[in-house]
């Protein structure tokens, strides 16, 4: 049976914004003397990477593209190298993303405005193709282009949510035999970012770029409409 999915801070839960509220033990977790109250506001989105990251059934020293360095990419990114993948190509238009993505481990930067990604793999896997590909980005003409530079066998995990319908290439899946799975959201998965988090294997620090007071929500709130290339994750502190 289908259960409903509430989610704080998302229609119709509302007044979330607030130092304390009431919520039930089963869904609750404690986050370890180690891990700050801003590195557990990330753990929803590592959820999502994750799942991701899980979906795709990593083996030890897979080779993985994530495509689009938002949030959501960037997490799944450290998700995929927590995981076992030796290094990930992470591609986007917006080099100063790019440049904070290369700060985060084993991560290969390609800007895709001035760089062609199906050369870049190729001279990285001598023409194979990568294990897996990581769609984060939403973007149409990138989600319908995740075949391109596969290797045969290797699987594509959807995770951005295109605004249109795309265009998918069967038959170049098909010549790949690729799995592709889909990623929604997740179910079980905050114990294990929490200790992933504690234990020093994923970082999430890097990621909160910019904080903002209490007093200064409506301001938080009209900068994330337009935030800046220079920007990933944007907090607010509710209580000091």
């Amino acid at each position: 049976m289908t259960r409903p999915v509430r989610f704080w801070a998302t229609p119709p839960v509302h007044g979330i914004l607030r130092p304390t509220v009431v919520h039930p033990a089963a869904f609750t977790f404690k986050l370890p003397d180690n891990v700050s109250y801003a590195e557990g506001a990330m753990v929803e989105p590592v959820a999502v990477g994750m799942h991701a990251a899980t979906k795709a059934r990593i083996k030890p020293g897979d080779l993985a593209i994530v495509m689009g360095a938002g949030p959501i990419g960037m997490v799944t990114a450290l998700a995929a190298l927590a995981g076992g993948c030796s290094q990930v190509i992470m591609t986007d238009v917006q080099q100063p993303k790019l440049d904070l993505a290369a700060t985060l481990g084993p991560i290969t930067p390609v800007n895709i405005a001035q760089q062609n990604l199906k050369e870049v793999v190729d001279e990285m896997t001598d023409g194979w193709g990568v294990n897996l590909v990581f769609e984060c980005s939403g973007n149409e003409k990138a989600a319908a282009g995740v075949f391109a530079s596969l290797c045969p066998g290797g699987a594509v995990v959807y995770v951005g949510i295109p605004l249109q319908p795309i265009a998918y290439d069967v038959a170049a899946a098909m010549v790949k035999e690729a799995r592709v799975e889909h990623v929604f959201r997740y179910a079980h998965v905050y114990p294990r970012a929490i200790a992933l988090m504690a234990s020093g294997k994923l970082n999430v620090k890097p990621l909160i770029t910019d904080t903002f007071r209490f007093a200064e929500s409506v301001e938080a709130f009209d900068f994330a409409v337009n935030m800046p290339p220079t920007s990933v994750k944007a907090q607010i502190v509710v209580a000091e």
